[in-house]
């Protein structure tokens, strides 16, 4: 009998905000698989820890996903990650790998997911509460309204585009481009709030542009509002 593969959003930070199912079949679950090379340091390992701090007497898996956008080294991480979790449901296992936020919103998991599908393993997605969502209950606003629509943004990429459109502006992923994506917001005049670290012990927020450093850390996300 083939295992199962589950794809559990953990959510943005705070392990109170770990859905119930996703919590259930993280203790259903014998192997839990972690994007990253130490399981332990992993952002979304301690998400699900602070909400289940039994998870280290589960079978602790490391998926090294590496930070770059070199396609031939994604692609390689890639295999390798879905040929470790395929050699778990080849042997009956059920898995379950953690990712941050939804599953189904700029995930790692997503690569793992096509590749495990293509294998023929059973396997289903749960969704995990998005950050831009959690940032913008945070920060007590809404993030759209009426006939006002919402744009997510790979920040790390060109977005004087996607700045052009009508609407709510969710710019995630601005890493090292921050400084540019900050002078793109002050040359248009744009009113913009970020969180770094959403739900996090370290967690930041900035109200303008002016007060977004240059350096902020990779889990900050701006909403720009019109």
């Amino acid at each position: 009998m083939k295992g199962k593969l589950y794809g559990i959003g953990v959510g943005p930070g705070d392990p109170e905000l770990l859905t119930l199912k996703a919590l259930r079949i993280v203790k259903e679950s014998p192997v839990i698989a972690v994007p990253g090379d130490i399981p332990q340091e992993s952002v979304a390992y301690k998400i699900v820890k602070g909400a289940y701090p039994e998870l280290d007497t589960k079978e602790i898996v490391a998926i090294p996903m590496p930070m770059t956008k070199d396609k031939k080294k994604l692609e390689e991480s890639h295999e390798k990650g879905a040929a470790a979790i395929a050699g778990y449901l080849k042997e009956g296992r059920q898995v379950a790998f953690l990712t941050l936020g939804d599953p189904t919103v700029y995930s790692t998991y997503i690569y793992l997911h096509k590749r495990i599908e293509a294998m023929g393993y059973p396997l289903e997605i749960i969704s995990g509460i998005p950050s831009f969502c959690a940032v913008s209950a945070r920060l007590n606003m809404g993030l759209v309204e009426k006939a006002e629509p919402l744009h997510v943004i790979p920040a790390s990429y060109p977005i004087d585009e996607a700045l052009d459109l009508t609407g709510t502006k969710v710019l995630m992923k601005a890493g090292k481009k921050m400084g540019d994506v900050k002078e793109n917001l002050r040359r248009r005049g744009s009113s913009c709030r970020m969180i770094e670290n959403c739900g996090m012990e370290d967690e930041k927020i900035y109200d303008s542009v002016e007060e977004i450093p240059d350096r902020a850390g990779y889990y900050s996300l701006i909403i720009v509002k019109e």
